[in-house]
């Protein structure tokens, strides 16, 4: 791109925000109705659109060497942040033992395992089975739903997040700019204000029921519901989800901002801030006080965390371990020479 578009560095630092706070409460929304509707909220779109974005940039056309650059970029860090996590719990819980498992990422790692089955799933369907963009959506959606009968290996090589997220990644990879310029029009932003406002309100006051289900990482017997009844309520689940998606994409705003520039290093904030996130939860402070004063202050904690580990600074330092170079830190030290 000659031009950055700056829309989608908005949204992205905006949703690893959402990450970030999203995490920073979850220990504590058992507490309060509001709390536990704002997470629930989040979590209907934050990573929907985060992997609908990545399905936007991914290229489908395979290319020789392809698969190598994905283990290198994808893989090889995974691997690297397991091991590094994995010891890092290991020391924070006081664990006995000190058990290295490549298979089943820990924590928010999955997302990296399944970028590149969602990267291998893409050419599959359209350079091999060149499918229609109808028929590639409808599968995804299939899979998406059968995927909660599998009771057993859910989580090894994050095998149901992969299939249960695919099918926005795929929609992100159909569409074109024009859909995302056209959800600028003010009547559309006003529907989308409306939506989260009608959801937000609903979700407060629907019965209790498990937020396990926007994971998308557990079975259907293991969520509770009547397995029967499962299939549909995934449905209905991808249908909120997809209509949030539309309406934060709608309210993202497309100049360039103060924060536009801390879109460009996400992937940095979602691989370190799980060292911050971790070690709050473990500490057992939860809510400090009033439940809404707490979360203006953990949402307040979340944002200066989210743009002190989006700074060139911290890219600069993790890139090594991240991308495995270092041109962040060579540009740093000459910009300062």
């Amino acid at each position: 791109m000659s031009k950055r578009d700056y829309y989608f560095d908005n949204a992205k630092f905006i949703l690893i925000f959402l990450v970030v706070f999203g995490h920073a409460i979850q220990s504590s929304i058992e507490e309060d109705p509001i709390l536990m509707t704002t997470y629930q909220t989040i979590y209907f779109f934050h990573m929907p659109a985060f992997i609908l974005i990545a399905g936007y940039f991914a290229k489908s056309s395979y290319s020789k060497g392809l698969f190598l650059k994905l283990l290198k970029k994808l893989i090889v860090p995974y691997l690297i942040f397991q091991l590094i996590y994995t010891i890092y719990y290991y020391f924070l819980r006081n664990q006995n033992n000190l058990e290295i498992d490549p298979l089943n990422p820990q924590w928010a790692l999955w997302f990296l395992v399944s970028l590149f089955f969602w990267s291998l799933l893409l050419i599959l369907f359209r350079d091999v089975l060149k499918l229609k963009w109808k028929a590639a959506m409808l599968i995804s959606i299939i899979l998406g739903v059968m995927i909660g009968f599998v009771n057993d290996y859910t989580s090894t090589l994050s095998l149901s997040r992969t299939f249960v997220f695919f099918p926005f990644f795929l929609a992100g990879h159909y569409l074109n700019r024009d859909f995302f310029s056209q959800l600028k029009d003010k009547r559309i932003k006003i529907i989308s204000v409306l939506s989260l406002a009608v959801a937000f309100i609903s979700i407060y006051y629907l019965p209790d029921w498990s937020s396990r289900w926007l994971f998308g990482s557990h079975s259907y017997e293991d969520l509770g519901t009547p397995v029967e009844a499962s299939p549909l309520l995934r449905l209905l689940i991808y249908a909120v989800s997809f209509g949030l998606v539309v309406a934060f994409f709608s309210l993202a705003p497309v100049s360039k901002t103060f924060f536009t520039r801390w879109g460009l290093n996400t992937l940095y904030v979602y691989l370190f801030h799980g060292f911050i996130i971790q070690f709050y939860r473990e500490s057992g402070l939860g809510l400090i006080v009033n439940p809404y004063v707490s979360l203006l202050i953990i949402m307040a904690a979340s944002l200066l965390l989210t743009i002190f580990l989006s700074s060139r600074l911290v890219a600069a330092a993790g890139q090594p371990i991240v991308e495995l170079r270092a041109s962040k830190a060579r540009k740093m030290l000459n910009h300062k020479e």
